[in-house]
């Protein structure tokens, strides 16, 4: 459970203002995929349109938003908890990371883990192509993890399974009003920072304001992150996140995929 000193005064005498960058990276695929099913960019609008009707509604104050940023927003019921939401019918989050980065090594973390869960699945043959895009955010009530007093509580915000302490904190800050939470990433080696943005009142940019263009290599010897430009490369040996107990006995004598 969290600390009983998070009493609504508390917290509110540690939030500050927030405004910064934030960047996450998307599979690039994510502009392209439904464009093999038709003949024309005609079509392809249409099918987009009737695919969008067949969603939940995007919330009021997300509708100014591109679809990057209201999307987590707008799902519900949320299937399996994460950092600073829990499981089921709950408020929305939005992640992101102070440099791409970072944002690159929560992919390589999240695609490690999935091929962890998934023993038999073959690694891929070549690399994986991603967009990283960054989003301006700005708040007059955000809380920082790392800073003061929050920062005392370090083992709690970073534990790289149990979330619980870290939902409790957020549902306590929307309480209060905070928009923003910054903490430390578990995945970074550089143990930079992570947001999350509680709702759609902190992007001051209703859309993606910089992209750039990763290619992430997973196979036996861990991972390769490639950036194209600024051109920029990071390794990722297997004990690279040793510290995640899901990732123990990953099978990395797999083959390649054809």
């Amino acid at each position: 459970m969290s600390s009983p000193i998070w009493t609504p005064d508390v917290l509110r005498s540690e939030a500050r203002p927030f405004a910064g960058l934030a960047w996450r990276l998307v599979e690039a695929q994510h502009r392209v995929s439904t464009l093999k099913l038709v003949d024309s960019l005609r079509e392809h609008d249409v099918l987009e349109a009737i695919l969008d009707e067949t969603k939940p509604p995007v919330p009021e104050e997300c509708r100014h938003l591109h679809y990057l940023l209201a999307t987590p927003f707008r799902y519900r019921p949320y299937p399996r908890g994460s950092r600073f939401r829990r499981a089921g019918i709950t408020p929305g989050v939005w992640y992101g990371a102070e440099r791409a980065e970072t944002a690159a090594a929560e992919m390589v973390f999240y695609r490690f883990l999935f091929y962890a869960e998934s023993p038999d699945t073959p690694f891929p043959d070549g690399a994986a192509e991603y967009t990283a895009f960054s989003v301006e955010l700005a708040s007059p009530l955000a809380l920082d993890l790392t800073q003061a007093a929050l920062a005392h509580e370090a083992k709690q915000w970073t534990h790289p399974t149990d979330y619980g302490p870290c939902q409790d904190l957020a549902d306590a800050a929307r309480g209060i009003g905070a928009e923003i939470l910054r903490y430390q990433s578990v995945r970074d080696p550089e143990q930079r920072a992570n947001v999350a943005v509680l709702t759609c009142r902190a992007f001051r940019s209703p859309g993606p304001i910089d992209l750039q263009t990763w290619h992430i290599r997973i196979g036996p010897t861990g991972a390769q992150a490639l950036r194209e430009h600024p051109r920029l490369g990071i390794e990722f040996d297997p004990a690279a996140f040793a510290g995640d107990p899901r990732l123990e006995g990953m099978n990395w004598n797999r083959p390649r995929g054809r």
